[in-house]
């Protein structure tokens, strides 16, 4: 063992205890800059009635969910702030490319949601608007059922983002 390997040693020690300190100060300085993660937006109402949205309708499904936690969602319009009323809720799914063999080889998937809310007295608060998202999809024969776990994701994550859409816009009302 040579004399100089514990240098060595307590060189790199402290280089990497120096390293760390700086990683440390970095993420603190970070701490000052304003960022925040996205939060769900504060509702400024107490209750909310939505209409048009088929019964097993996996949007109003996810609509109720995240609205349930600040608003009480009323069955009837009349004891509601807001009625957010669904013109048409869409899934789609159409072929964009075939082989030369006519098998699927590429998928487009949609969702699709017009909405409008108003008061129960017919106020308009937010008109007639569309939100509309789409993702590409490859397609295999070979792999169907993994497509099909797929595609049922990039639903559930286009979903999500409609119902984290419509919720900011209902946070900007003021009823």
């Amino acid at each position: 063992m040579s004399s100089s390997e514990p240098t060595t040693r307590r060189s790199a020690l402290a280089a990497g205890g120096a390293l760390l300190l700086a990683g440390v100060t970095g993420v603190a300085g970070l701490s000052g800059c304003g960022f925040e993660l996205r939060r769900t937006p504060t509702l400024g109402f107490r209750s909310i009635a939505l209409l048009g949205f088929d019964a097993d309708s996996p949007m109003r499904a996810a609509l109720v969910r995240r609205l349930s936690s600040q608003v009480i969602v009323q069955d009837r319009v009349a004891q509601a702030d807001v009625v957010l009323q669904a013109l048409a809720d869409v899934r789609e799914r159409s072929v964009v490319a075939i082989t030369a063999a006519a098998q699927v080889r590429e998928l487009q998937l949609r969702v699709r949601l017009n909405f409008r809310a108003s008061t129960p007295s017919g106020r308009e608060l937010i008109p007639r608007s569309e939100l509309l998202l789409s993702r590409d999809m490859n397609y295999s024969e070979t792999t169907a059922l993994a497509k099909e776990f797929e595609e049922a994701e990039l639903f559930r994550d286009m979903q999500a983002d409609v119902v984290n859409q419509v919720l900011r816009r209902l946070a900007a009302l003021e009823v």
